[in-house]
């Protein structure tokens, strides 16, 4: 998997590495520093933290069970069980509510590996849409009461609980490493998700993961006479809190927590392309609508169609994001086409087809205007046209002057043209419009290949290859 990204993200990812990074320094000088804090301080710093898992699970758990989404109630889960366990660790603080005893240590330190272990389950393909809620929820109840009543049993009797893992031991050490792998493998989803989204709550997560993964190291580390074992409790609320707001946002959108759960693919940003690409996205496709139904339909059936041929050649997340942009907008510039020209039931005299002609620059010229789009989006807008043998327009361009993703837009712009039904003209059947495609003079014949495996796998073996259809030109114009 690769992070690269566009100039434009650079100062973000730069401020959130930064964020994950400065506080690993700033432990590793609190280590040496001496402090002497009361066990009420420390009780207080643990209780807000199980309070703030404990928000965060009653949300995502009733969110879940209203939605039927079994991630979601995972997630709460994980949530319930690190505030079972920093209740019990708070409770067990000496000086509070019992004398020294070893629940103090192991509650505090199972609390982040063990909801990091429950985080990582959300993937699970089962927990999408399981046919029952309750038994999920009812685990999650008997769970974080089992952590309760064990940590009631073990202050009642401190006998039980032996006091493990010793700071800087190999019980400790092997939780650490344990848990780490566990945030790095939740934060890998949570970049990879970032990839798509672009969002910067999504790269939060990873910095608040980033925050719970040193808070873990302080805390098998450094023992409690030293400053940084309570800014560690501390950096751990502030990773709560990190998780919980991608989860939060998704939520209100109706989603489950795409970061923590990974699952997020690229024809997720065209079926909600609000959500995931912008209220900008929408409000010109619902323009587009408003202009001319039949080309905003076809807009998200060729971004559709493109971000699962570029899935199927292989292209990474950052490319295919561009894809689903470009395919939502790549037509954008027939909202400067007059609409006596758009939906003309007959074929174009040359005068409007020359109007047609303008839209590919009148689309980028207008996401230039606007702001806010890459370099590499307005491209596509422009280029969606343009043939390998330089036969396109506007700018004429061919061969390797074409990237892939201009070469995928422009497969599945002509295909879902052909094959709809047009004011102009009736649908050509798939068999039809592959065989215009499979001219490798004019299209990609890896992206046409790929496009027929999606969209044909029933006939693909074995139709006949007929001569190239005959290049009817006023279906392919008015793309």
């Amino acid at each position: 998997m690769t992070f690269a990204t566009d100039d434009r993200a650079l100062p973000l990812v730069a401020a959130v590495a930064a964020m994950a990074v400065i506080p690993g320094a700033v432990m590793e000088w609190a280590a040496s520093e001496p402090v002497a804090v009361s066990s009420v301080a420390h009780f207080g710093f643990v209780l807000a933290g199980a309070l703030a898992a404990a928000v965060a699970s009653t949300i995502l758990t009733v969110a879940g069970a209203r939605r039927r989404d079994g991630r979601t109630v995972l997630l709460g889960t994980a949530f319930s069980t690190m505030t079972a366990l920093l209740a019990v660790h708070g409770l067990a603080t000496p000086g509070v509510l019992a004398g020294q005893n070893g629940v103090v240590a192991f509650a505090g330190a199972a609390s982040l590996p063990a909801g990091a272990f429950v985080l990582a389950l959300s993937a699970l393909p089962a927990l999408r849409r399981p046919r029952h809620i309750r038994p999920l929820i009812a685990a999650q109840v008997a769970l974080a009461a089992a952590i309760l009543l064990l940590g009631a049993s073990a202050l009642a009797f401190p006998s039980l609980v032996p006091p493990v893992p010793t700071t800087g031991g190999t019980g400790a050490y092997a939780l650490l490493v344990s848990g780490v792998a566990l945030l790095a493998l939740i934060g890998v989803r949570a970049a990879r998700t970032w990839q798509l989204t672009r969002r910067p709550a999504d790269l939060i997560a990873v910095a608040g993961l980033a925050w719970l993964a040193i808070a873990l190291a302080v805390q098998m580390t450094v023992p409690y006479t030293q400053l940084a074992f309570y800014l560690g409790h501390a950096l751990e609320l502030a990773g709560v809190i990190a998780l919980g707001l991608p989860a939060a946002l998704d939520l209100r959108r109706g989603a489950a927590s795409r970061p923590l759960v990974g699952d997020l693919g690229a024809t997720d940003l065209v079926t909600q392309e609000e959500s995931f690409l912008g209220p900008r996205v929408g409000a010109l496709v619902v323009r587009l609508g408003e202009k001319d139904a039949a080309t905003e339909g076809h807009t998200r059936r060729v971004a559709m169609l493109s971000v699962q041929v570029g899935e199927a050649l292989g292209l990474p997340r950052r490319r295919l994001r561009r894809l689903a942009l470009g395919g939502l907008l790549h037509d954008m510039g027939k909202l400067s086409v007059p609409s006596s020209v758009l939906t003309k039931p007959g074929p174009l005299d040359d005068a409007e087809f020359a109007e047609i002609r303008k839209h590919p620059e009148a689309g980028e010229r207008l996401l230039r205007e606007l702001g806010g789009f890459a370099p590499g989006v307005r491209r596509l807008v422009l280029d969606h046209h343009e043939r390998l043998d330089g036969s396109g327009y506007p700018r004429g361009l061919s061969g390797e002057q074409l990237d892939v993703e201009t070469r995928i837009l422009a497969v599945c712009d002509v295909y879902d043209a052909l094959v709809s039904d047009r004011i102009y003209r009736s649908a050509w059947t798939p068999e039809r419009a592959l065989a215009l495609l499979r001219d490798a003079n004019l299209f990609d014949q890896s992206c046409v290949a790929a496009l027929e495996r999606l969209i044909a796998p029933s006939f693909v073996a074995d139709v006949a290859r007929p001569a190239p259809a005959p290049r009817l030109r006023p279906a392919p114009r008015r793309a």
